[in-house]
């Protein structure tokens, strides 16, 4: 049973959810998802790769804080331990890229979206400029709504597309199960100050919003075929 910090994330989250869900399921069922399904895979290392540098400036600012803020205290056992959980996802969709015949390197190539900028850029002022538990609301946003386990097996059906080029898909369908419950665990079990409560509900509205955009952003493409250059 969660408590009263973790259940009023859940509650705020929930009112920009169903906005999410619906882009969610208009990529899904988009009849270029064939096309756009690469570029979406694009879009989502250029999100990811930026999921443990940013745990590392959480923490280090966590550490500078530690000795007399015990949230901060309690952030640092957190992402201790979450940093080493995360390591080297981004190379799995790399490695979905090449799976499906598409060039790994494409999205170090390209300029990643404004959209996904915003997404990630926020926490950064939110960890340097109030408090690095601001972190706590956007990773409860990327890893509290896991995609269905059947989910991969729809994509694969829609698209042709073997089973080796959704693995990230698939593992993050059980892993991000283990990782939401262990987060709202340490968000109830810390000592967060009303304020501190709000900056983490502020955060999770805005990754959901921007979250929202970056979808958004990879149906408007019209680029994606051009992925295609290494297949055969």
């Amino acid at each position: 049973m969660t408590t009263r910090h973790s259940r009023v994330l859940l509650a705020k989250i929930e009112l920009l959810l169903p906005r999410l869900a619906m882009t969610s399921q208009e990529l899904w069922n988009s009849p270029r998802l064939r096309d756009l399904y690469p570029e979406y895979l694009c879009m989502l290392h250029t999100a990811i790769r930026s999921t443990v540098p940013l745990m590392e400036c959480a923490l280090e600012e966590a550490e500078n804080r530690a000795a007399d803020d015990p949230a901060a205290e309690a952030l640092v056992t957190y992402l201790t331990r979450h940093i080493r959980e995360e390591q080297g996802h981004d190379e799995w969709l790399r490695q979905d890229l090449e799976a499906l015949g598409f060039d790994p390197r494409e999205p170090l190539r390209r300029l990643p979206a404004a959209a996904v900028a915003n997404l990630v850029g926020a926490q950064y002022y939110w960890i340097r400029h109030y408090h690095p538990v601001c972190l706590l609301g956007h990773v409860a946003v990327l890893e509290g709504n896991p995609p269905s386990p059947r989910l991969v097996d729809e994509l694969m059906r829609r698209t042709g597309y073997p089973r080796s080029g959704f693995r990230t898909l698939e593992r993050h369908a059980a892993l991000d199960v283990k990782h939401r419950d262990e987060l709202l665990r340490t968000i109830d079990g810390m000592p967060l100050t009303h304020d501190l409560a709000t900056a983490v509900g502020l955060s999770a509205l805005h990754s959901v919003d921007a979250a929202d955009a970056a979808l958004r952003a990879v149906l408007a493409s019209r680029r994606a075929p051009a992925l295609a250059a290494t297949q055969a």
